[in-house]
């Protein structure tokens, strides 16, 4: 079963090794654990829903506190720290399922004529206070799209699928593969996302190289919106003035409820293999990554991790003896201290994985790099959906840990890198505390790439104070990143957490135009409310 305060089942869990522990300890301290709440506690403290009743929804509607208390948070740390205390805040009123299109205009139709506020609700792993609600005074009806989770039409000759918007990752490739299909988009949170949270949050998969984000993924679909039914054809490109799709794509559910989403998909690769090359230092290795893309190797994905998130794994990894070996070989090759990990993907046909393979080992040889086969490259492949639930160990161990993730062009990358790790490493000085920080480059363009900072704190004695640790750590950093050059999210969207940034990147008129657009569809409001607009 789910867990309600956490990640993923909870018949699931990854145990840090010894040496794990005594890294974390070395670094930034012994530390306890805060005590977790009951789920039976929170339920008793759900207040009476507000909702009044109807007819033509009560059937759709849950209004019981276990289901509204499942579905009051998301998965950031500031939701974490809520859930486990017990001080949740606000509650939906209610939650509805829908099972149909109809459905949904129904309940859309509902919450004008009563007055209700709407979340869409997907695989609820937002990281960004997507789907929290808000006090203003108004009852609140959480949707989720669940029932809305199976491929609806395949089309084999233009390769475009068609889904209910709530089918979740493994949903969506289970179905396809079973046709000879993938769609190949892989975020992290693979295992609970959905297509439609994809969409509307403008996520981006691990192997983005060779499939795309979800923008070139989109292909159309049906949005349900309180001024009625908006259908996007599925054209393969076109001139004829801005495109809707994207207006729809990053929308975090202001202009309507995404019901249907036409995907384009490929068929099965050939062959698949994950190969991972360490570097003597960063420079060597970042260039080797930029050196990689520009010259636009088909590699299908591509991670570069910094000496202290290299350093960080290899601790994590558990098996002391090998990855001792391992490190002497490393260190007797040139690559010992400051080496940086590299991992990448080839995928396609056997004559196409066989010439990227050759052309990216030749590229890193020409960089110092070492190459250590697919071993290590198997493993994270293994293990690549599964690291949410490390943030579980940890929290038992009194530790918190969150992720930061930009982008930014390739001249600005260092400097942006080292500033957010400065801070976030600095961050809690004046409290006595310490802030273990490392980072890896996760998305990769030509022009630049994706910058993806974790950091690991002790929590506090209180769940207060360790709430204001975030708080501090969260909004100093994000407003570093805006004030130079990068994106408040490359992958995570906006929520409301990261709403009062976006002005920075979008500018006084860019806002303004945005703000045109949803009121346009949502004059009242009512749609997921202080979502992406502050």
């Amino acid at each position: 079963m789910r867990r309600w305060n956490g990640w993923g089942d909870d018949q699931f869990s990854l145990e840090l090794p010894e040496q794990g522990q005594s890294f974390l300890s070395e670094r930034i301290g012994a530390a306890t654990p805060l005590q977790d709440t009951t789920l039976a506690s929170v339920c008793a403290s759900v207040p009476e829903s507000r909702l009044p009743a109807d007819a033509s929804v009560d059937d759709l509607i849950d209004r019981t506190p276990e289901t509204r208390v499942r579905h009051a948070r998301g998965q950031s740390l500031a939701d974490w720290l809520a859930m486990r205390s017990g001080e949740i805040g606000e509650f939906p009123d209610g939650v509805a399922f829908p099972k149909t299109n109809t459905d949904v205009r129904t309940l859309l139709h509902f919450a004008q004529e009563q007055d209700v506020h709407l979340i869409p609700y997907g695989g609820g792993t937002s990281v960004a206070g997507h789907i929290n609600p808000v006090d203003q005074g108004k009852p609140v009806l959480t949707v989720s799209l669940a029932s809305l989770n199976r491929m609806i039409d395949l089309d084999r000759e233009s390769q475009v699928a068609t889904f209910g918007a709530g089918t979740p990752g493994p949903l969506v490739e289970s179905q396809l593969r079973a046709q000879g299909y993938t769609l190949g988009h892989f975020p992290q949170s693979f295992e609970l996302s959905t297509i439609g949270g994809w969409v509307a949050s403008r996520s981006s998969g691990q192997q983005s190289l060779r499939y795309g984000r979800i923008e070139q993924l989109f292909a159309g679909g049906r949005i349900e919106t309180l001024q009625g039914t908006l259908n996007l054809p599925t054209i393969p490109a076109s001139s004829a003035g801005p495109d809707i799709r994207e207006m729809i794509l990053g929308s975090e559910g202001r202009l309507g409820m995404i019901t249907e989403v036409k995907a384009r998909v490929s068929q099965l690769p050939e062959q698949e293999s994950f190969h991972v090359v360490f570097f003597p230092n960063w420079n060597d290795a970042r260039t080797a990554a930029r050196r990689l893309v520009q010259n636009r190797v088909q590699l299908s994905m591509l991670r570069l991790s910094n000496a202290i998130e290299t350093e960080t794994q290899l601790a994590l990894a558990g098996h002391p003896r090998l990855i001792g070996l391992l490190e002497r070989f490393l260190a007797f090759r040139g690559a010992d201290e400051g080496k940086c990990m590299m991992t990448f993907g080839v995928t396609g046909t056997r004559p196409q994985c066989r010439a990227a393979l050759a052309e990216a080992r030749k590229i890193c040889a020409s960089q110092q790099g070492v190459y250590t086969g697919t071993k290590l490259g198997a493993k994270w492949a293994e293990k690549r959906f599964t690291m949410p639930y490390l943030r579980e160990a940890l929290w038992h161990m009194g530790y918190a840990v969150d992720t930061l993730e930009t982008a930014t062009d390739w001249d600005n990358v260092d400097n942006l890198l080292n500033s957010m790790e400065t801070n976030l490493r600095e961050g809690l000085a004046d409290r006595n505390e310490r802030t273990h920080v490392f980072t890896h480059l996760s998305h990769f363009y030509g022009q630049g790439c994706s910058i993806y900072t974790t950091y690991v704190f002790r929590v506090a004695d209180t769940y207060e104070e360790t709430l204001s640790r975030w708080q501090h750590l969260k909004n100093t950093t994000s407003d570093l990143i805006v004030q130079n050059r990068g994106t408040i999210s490359h992958q995570h969207g906006v929520g409301k957490d990261h709403a009062p940034f976006l002005p920075v990147e979008k500018g006084e008129l860019g806002m303004r135009a945005i703000r045109s657009l949803t009121d346009s569809f949502d004059p009242d409001q009512r749609l997921n409310p202080k979502t992406l607009l502050d």
